[in-house]
């Protein structure tokens, strides 16, 4: 891509092309509105929901755009007409900007924008980029103090943290009850620390990756291999050790889950839901269950569908009730994030790993493969607090040699090695 290099920035980009991303030269974003705000991101994350792009699921024809829609940053330019935010504010960007409309009556279909999405939802650029556009700045970003909290704990608010609150509100969480948690991904992990923060007397992590499990028995759940066939299926274990079963279950995986094989089975986890959840209960699902045909942008949607056989029956007779939702992440950040400031809610423990945008295509292939539970995207700023530094395996193991194409590892890689070998100052390698 050609142009005046000001104008230009990395990001990365979805192509059509399953289960490859590219990082590219883009044109960086302009102000278009007098609302809008343009955004330096500082850190983003890599998403569940990105998988499902990257798997080739999830697009519109319009390809390529920009990926990503978690992300934490710098104001760089406002509009005349933003007035809450100015040159210099650290700010947080929820996933789901604010749209400039107010919704006086119900709606048939809803009408959902978020980056990184593509054509699917507003054409929105990705926050795995240098910059990215935000539209009705005002509305649409959340102010953070320029201190000891970190960008890997508020980047968490911008979008899993919210749901994960999400979904144990919609299965009709309290205090006091017992709930199992479907995936321990970084969803599922942050929905069982929610679970027990906000009381829970038992909280069951179901999975079949070993090092998610082990994570989330650190944080005090209570982990179920589903795949372990000498143990029987997550519904057979779980009743074992609750004959009642729990009052409450949470889908945190959606339709790309899979069953005891491995293979996948998109009623899976609410066919187990149903039979593990009281009579009385209530099941909540966050995970994405989508169905779209194939196109130009997914080429493998056709092939795993959202419109799951559902055992109506069951949920009937158990008086159980199903919920789904979307988070509301403007309206459950100021919540969250007081808990976070105040060291009630400890979100960091959920990172395996932080990387240069370079290493994007390494980094999907990682998360996709399920070797790592959260991966961020990291770009050095001045005010940056005391870094974090991961405890797990180097990202650079054997199945990075051929990242840059000719056996060496990337610049990005190059750079997160030395910085952790700096313990934690940055390092412009």
């Amino acid at each position: 891509m050609s142009g005046n290099k000001e104008s230009i920035m990395r990001a990365v980009v979805w192509e059509g092309k399953p289960y490859e991303v590219a990082v590219r030269d883009w044109p960086k974003p302009t102000i278009r509105m007098p609302e809008d705000a343009i955004v330096q991101i500082t850190t983003a994350g890599l998403c569940g929901t990105d998988l499902h792009i990257y798997h080739g699921m999830l697009s519109g024809d319009d390809i390529p755009f920009t990926l990503g829609h978690e992300g934490v940053g710098i104001v760089v330019e406002v509009g005349n007409a933003t007035e809450e935010f100015k040159v210099g504010d650290r700010v947080l960007i929820p996933c789901i900007p604010d749209d400039g409309h107010f919704e006086l009556e119900s709606t048939a279909v809803p009408n959902l924008i978020s980056y990184g999405l593509g054509e699917l939802s507003g054409n929105l650029g990705g926050c795995q980029a240098e910059y990215v556009r935000v539209p009705f700045a005002d509305d649409s970003l959340v102010k953070i103090p320029k201190n000891s909290i970190h960008d890997l704990d508020y980047l968490l608010l911008t979008d899993i943290l919210p749901t994960a609150w999400t979904a144990l509100n919609v299965s009709g969480f309290q205090p006091g009850e017992s709930v199992a948690v479907f995936g321990a991904g970084p969803v599922g992990l942050l929905c069982a620390h929610l679970a027990l923060v906000r009381g829970a007397l038992r909280v069951y992590s179901i999975d079949h990756v070993q090092d998610r499990l082990d994570k989330a028995a650190s944080i005090g759940a209570i982990p179920i291999n589903f795949a372990d066939k000498r143990k029987g299926t997550a519904s057979q274990q779980i009743l074992a050790q609750e004959p009642g079963g729990v009052m409450r279950s949470c889908d945190c995986v959606g339709y790309e889950c899979v069953n005891p094989d491995l293979k996948i089975q998109s009623n899976y986890i609410i066919q187990e839901a149903t039979i593990i959840t009281s009579t009385g209960g209530g099941i909540g699902v966050v995970g994405v269950y989508n169905t779209m045909p194939s196109s130009i942008g997914s080429p493998n949607a056709g092939k795993v569908t959202g419109d799951i056989v559902v055992p109506v029956g069951t949920i009937m007779f158990k008086e159980l009730s199903l919920r789904a939702g979307i988070a509301k992440v403007y309206e459950l950040i100021p919540i969250i994030k007081e808990l976070v400031e105040a060291g009630r809610v400890n979100p960091r423990f959920i990172y395996t790993n932080e990387v240069g945008i370079e290493d994007a295509p390494l980094a999907y292939k990682r998360f996709s493969e399920q070797k790592e539970i959260k991966i961020a995207f990291r770009f050095p700023w001045q005010w940056e607090p005391q870094p974090y530094v991961s405890q797990v395996d180097q990202i650079a193991d054997v199945d990075m040699k051929n990242v840059a194409g000719n056996g060496e590892l990337s610049n990005g890689t190059k750079k997160i090695e030395k910085f952790k070998k700096q313990k934690g100052k940055w390092v412009n390698a």
